[in-house]
């Protein structure tokens, strides 16, 4: 979804000044897929369109998934400038203290164009800044995000465009985004030098589709058309005859696929899923155990506990209490 006015994200030959607010356990693959294609268009342009310094929390190094630290400024000092990238990931409430989300509403007032990536867009929602925009973020949190803010349209696109805002998902949809900017900005000739930098082919045009299907199924469409159905139907999961009308074949066609490509039947690779995304529930959320059963698709409480502790080894409840 795309709606551009007032933003970066049109034509414009002038250099953007870039900040880079970067916030503890963000995934090292997302600050980058933020980072270098903005290095290299400088690179393929011969000029700087690009000039960014990087921010933290509050000054103090900020930690990335790999164990990598990035050193900045606390957000605090940002004064001003053309473009905020804010990059986030796990611990999103620790991260949204009062005093980040005033500075980001500060810098939003100033007409500042904000792209939020991977936990990022849960920031700026928290900060009031998406509401009545539209907005997306990591796949696996749409559900819980769509809930938490009724005013922001939740889309499950890579990325999104409102106003002065942009969203996206993970590192992927990042330099999709990316792209996006440096298409819309600095022409078409240049993005595609970029990608070409990175042997990366940008989504087709039109095209938002998101999914977590297995690497192995890109080459078969249909069973990545029947995982796609599961994973947008955990929560009410669909008979199997229905998922292989989905994806066009027949319940025994589907079932021959699913063991030769994956291992396992439909039905187990179905409630694989549930119960993987029940397990990020229980780690990435304060939802009550009640709640994740039912978005995942237990109606009964019972059955629920009975497969989570088959699949993870322990309850719910003995899982949070050993992370604290």
């Amino acid at each position: 979804m795309i709606s551009e006015n007032h933003s970066v994200f049109r034509p414009d030959p002038t250099p953007l000044t870039t900040a880079i607010l970067v916030l503890d356990e963000c995934n090292t693959l997302s600050f980058a897929a933020a980072v270098d294609p903005m290095r290299a268009a400088n690179r393929r342009a011969g000029k700087p369109l690009f000039q960014w310094q990087f921010f933290t929390a509050d000054g103090r190094p900020a930690g990335l998934t790999s164990g990598l630290s990035i050193t900045g400024q606390p957000i605090s000092n940002l004064t001003k400038c053309d473009l905020l990238l804010v990059v986030a990931g796990f611990r999103l409430e620790d991260h949204a203290t009062p005093n980040l989300l005033a500075s980001l509403r500060r810098i939003a007032a100033q007409g500042t164009t904000i792209a939020a990536i991977d936990g990022g867009p849960w920031l700026l929602a928290r900060a009031g800044l998406l509401d009545d925009h539209t907005a997306t973020t990591h796949w696996e949190d749409l559900e819980e995000f769509a809930t938490r803010f009724p005013h922001v349209t939740t889309r499950r696109d890579r990325f999104c465009v409102s106003g002065r805002f942009a969203t996206s998902g993970g590192a992927a949809p990042c330099i999709d985004m990316m792209l996006h900017l440096i298409d819309t900005r600095f022409g078409a000739d240049l993005a595609r030098r970029v990608g070409g930098a990175f042997l990366y082919d940008p989504m087709p045009a039109g095209s938002q589709a998101i999914t977590a299907a297995p690497r192995p199924v890109g080459r078969n469409p249909r069973l990545a058309r029947a995982l796609e159905r599961m994973e947008a139907t955990l929560s009410d999961p669909l008979p199997i005859p229905e998922i292989a009308a989905h994806a066009g074949l027949s319940p025994r066609a589907l079932e021959l696929r699913f063991q030769a490509h994956l291992g396992q039947s439909p039905k187990a690779t179905y409630l694989q899923m549930r119960l993987q995304e029940a397990l990020r529930l229980a780690t990435d959320t304060s939802l009550p155990v009640r709640d994740i059963a039912l978005a995942t698709g237990f109606n009964a409480p019972a059955n629920f506990a009975r497969s989570f502790k088959s699949a993870h080894g322990q309850s719910v409840r003995v899982l949070r209490a050993s992370q604290g």
